[in-house]
């Protein structure tokens, strides 16, 4: 397969790239850690008018979607700038709802999709935390074939990553669509909140190396950049073939996903609730699922070797609160964990 985005979709890389420079992200991060959730919601406004959201939302409930390579452009951008809230988690509750159709998914995608709503969401077997949930207007749940909407999100876990905060919903609340287009609906949102972890991941660990090779230019050591060290060099060349390796398995998984869209069979849905939009077939698939693992692995991996190299060649001041990598650095590893561990994804892949 020889994959090559289209000028189009780079242009929305760069897009988004300048928009969030421009947002100074790294204070949005210590206003969103500190519970001010307002500059977040901003901006997580200004990226729904980009698009962002709508990616995963169909047509006919106000999005564009499901355009996964689109998704994995937007993700990965997003992984560099650090962006605060439950990311994977809104774009992957765009995927369920619209599985589940009926009165649910009209009520919260178009919200979804314009960014009024941000939504975040746990699904079975992938852990009990849903991420950043006060800051949300909805928690999701699922339940055998019951979707829920959680009436509480919960109190607060201790989490690494102090602008994520992980919360276990109460259970309860009273089923919001229930059947067995739920349980497909839920594979498919699982999927999707792998693949954009896995971007998150990606873009993450680009901000480290960039960050990293900027700095060993600057730093001297015996009257020379350590940059000019050959050990240095490894280590960040070592580094640099892990996040182009994931490169390909993110986009490879991306048009898995997007050709389970197209099978015939998949359906669009529809506001009377006809599953499997955005979801592919009710059944879901194999190699997209087994795809969409081997990317979550290699990404989450990459992304985290990326973290231990920037803060190995940071030294002390990598430590530091002052020094915004800190919050990139401290995103990399939930990032390997979230939405399925390294061993999960890999007994995947094998699983076929």
């Amino acid at each position: 397969m020889r994959f090559l985005l289209t000028d189009e979709q780079r242009e929305f890389g760069r897009s988004l790239d300048a928009l969030l420079t421009a947002a100074d992200t790294p204070a949005v991060l210590r206003a969103w850690a500190a519970g001010d959730h307002g500059p977040g919601r901003a901006l997580w406004g200004r990226l729904a008018d980009a698009g962002v959201f709508a990616l995963a939302v169909p047509e006919a409930y106000g999005g564009v979607g499901p355009l996964p390579v689109e998704a994995a452009v937007a993700c990965v951008e997003l992984g560099r700038h650090a962006v605060p809230g439950p990311v994977a988690e809104t774009l992957a509750a765009g995927v369920l709802l619209a599985g589940a159709g009926g009165p649910v998914a009209e009520e919260w995608l178009p919200g979804i999709a314009s960014g009024a709503a941000v939504v975040s969401l746990t699904l079975e077997g992938y852990g009990p935390y849903a991420p950043d949930a006060d800051a949300a207007d909805a928690v999701f749940t699922v339940s055998g074939d019951e979707l829920r909407l959680a009436p509480d999100p919960g109190e607060p876990s201790a989490s690494a990553d102090p602008a994520r905060r992980l919360f276990r919903p109460e259970p309860g609340g009273a089923p919001v669509a229930k059947g067995p287009a739920i349980r497909a609906a839920v594979r498919a949102a699982g999927d999707w909140a792998a693949f954009a972890t896995a971007a998150l991941a990606l873009g993450c660990g680009e901000e480290l190396l960039r960050a990293t090779v900027a700095y060993v230019k600057q730093r001297t050591q015996f009257g020379v950049p350590v940059g000019s060290f050959q050990a240095v060099k490894h280590r960040l060349a070592d580094t640099l073939l892990g996040l182009e390796f994931a490169r390909p398995l993110l986009y490879g998984a991306a048009v898995e996903l997007a050709s389970e869209v197209s099978r015939p069979g998949a359906g669009a849905g529809s506001a009377e609730g006809s599953p499997g939009a955005g979801a592919g077939s009710a059944e879901g698939s194999p190699g997209a699922g087994a795809a969409v693992a081997a990317a979550k692995v290699t990404a989450g991996e990459a992304g985290y070797a990326a973290a231990r190299t920037a803060l190995q060649l940071h030294g002390a001041i990598g430590y530091t609160e002052e020094l915004d990598l800190a919050w990139w650095l401290r995103r990399a590893r939930p990032l390997r964990d979230a939405w399925g561990t390294p061993s999960a994804c890999r007994a995947r892949v094998l699983a076929g």
